[in-house]
């Protein structure tokens, strides 16, 4: 399992022993639903009382609860995510102020540079899409909302990051999972900090086949009103059709202007 899951759970269990408030049983029930992170297939009940770090006994009481509130199904496969996980996910993103006043910029942006559009948030050590707007390439993750992507190689994770103390910034580099996505992603923290380094200096980060090959991507972070970044967004073309430098050079004022609208929330 990836190290943003292990240590996040670490630090939750530790957490419990000394809140009084917390409920063990919703947080037993919700690390079952983070069992699914990791896996695209069904899961059995043998697979998710792993994943979640539970007997078999007690998850095969809360997976039949999930079952009967719609939060999981049953297939031939094994157990999946339920469909009414999508009602909650609609209502987050419906009541996220980022989203609704981030939508029409980011429509006006595609309409400008006719390339992938996406609103991500920050998350630690990830970057979470809330918005994709496709361009003509297409892509499954690059249509789907939720996906959880890695800070520290990501285009507006090294946006974000450029925009945090460099402490933080390490700390968040010596948390994540620094494995290659791609054969380019870079992985040697002295790397990382220099490319957050450069998107300081620039104000965007734009990363070449270190997500996806084929594929350049140029990021800028969004403030909040204290100034802290809260999220990003992303342009991101084909190196079939652009060069490092067109891209940069076509795509970067469009971002950063599309950027600084967003944080005027």
């Amino acid at each position: 399992m990836a190290k943003r899951a292990t240590g996040r759970k670490q630090a939750t269990r530790s957490d419990d022993r000394e809140d009084k408030l917390y409920v063990k049983s919703v947080g037993k029930a919700f690390r079952i639903l983070e069992g699914f992170a990791d896996s695209a297939n069904g899961l059995s009940l043998s697979e998710l009382a792993e994943a979640a770090d539970l007997d078999k006994s007690a998850t095969q009481r809360l997976v039949h609860t999930m079952v009967k509130l719609g939060y999981l199904e049953r297939t031939s496969l094994g157990h999946r995510p339920g469909r009414r996980l999508l009602q909650r996910s609609f209502d987050y993103l419906r009541g996220h102020p980022l989203i609704t006043h981030s939508l029409p910029i980011l429509a006006e942006l595609r309409r400008d540079a006719q390339e992938r559009i996406d609103l991500s948030l920050f998350d630690d050590v990830a970057m979470l899409y809330l918005v994709r707007l496709q361009s003509k390439r297409d892509s499954l993750y690059g249509y789907l909302s939720g996906r959880s992507v890695p800070t520290f190689c990501t285009s507006g994770g090294r946006a974000v990051l450029s925009q945090l103390p460099l402490e933080q910034v390490k700390d968040i580099l010596n948390r994540s999972d620094l494995v290659k996505v791609t054969p380019k992603t870079a992985i040697a923290k002295e790397q990382i900090l220099a490319r957050v380094q450069e998107a300081r200096d620039a104000g965007y980060a734009v990363v070449v086949e270190e997500m996806m090959v084929g594929e350049i991507a140029c990021g800028v972070a969004i403030l909040d009103d204290a100034g802290k970044p809260i999220g990003a967004v992303h342009v991101a073309g084909s190196l079939a059709e652009w060069s490092p430098f067109d891209f940069e050079k076509r795509f970067a004022p469009l971002a950063v202007q599309a950027a600084r609208a967003i944080s005027a929330v």
